[in-house]
């Protein structure tokens, strides 16, 4: 179980796991439980997420203080290259990034984008680092990034352990 916050974009982005487990209607008792406790989560959704892709970070076992999600659909056709690139370049090499602890991506099966890929960081600042800047300047990734739709990128804070 993981939750994180966005007090610059105004959401609140909460993980449960066994993800299998999650039927409609747990997925319905959620959202209705959000806008009961927190009653300006009008906006409150809930979706499940299948996970295609997991690995520990060059920081693995430091303390996440950050999470940052970057969400987004496809062109048509271009899901299985886009993947490629996500499974073989992009995500092994942020996560091997100094201040990245985890790296991971799954599909959204409910209220899209398709792609959510989140990075579990011990700084904000990892995400400007010149080894984060470079996985992300590379050739393959010029050529996917263009074929991103409905991209949205979010920092979150995460709170600390109870």
């Amino acid at each position: 179980r993981r939750a994180a916050w966005s007090a610059e974009a105004g959401v609140a982005y909460a993980y449960l796991e066994p993800a299998e487990a999650v039927t409609a209607r747990h997925l319905a008792a959620l959202v209705r439980a959000a806008t009961t406790t927190f009653p300006l989560a009008k906006q409150a959704q809930a979706s499940r997420l299948e996970q295609v892709f997991d690995t520990p970070g060059s920081s693995a076992g430091d303390t996440a203080r950050f999470h940052y999600a970057v969400e987004m659909d496809p062109d048509t056709g271009w899901m299985p290259e886009i993947a490629r690139w996500y499974d073989i370049e992009h995500m092994p090499g942020l996560a091997g990034v100094p201040g990245c602890i985890r790296a991971s991506r799954f599909l959204n099966h409910g209220h899209g984008p398709l792609s959510l890929a989140c990075y579990d960081l011990v700084t904000q600042e990892t995400l400007g680092s010149p080894p984060w800047l470079a996985v992300r300047g590379t050739a393959w990734s010029d050529i996917t990034r263009p074929h991103f739709t409905h991209t949205k990128r979010t920092m979150f804070v995460v709170p600390p352990a109870a």
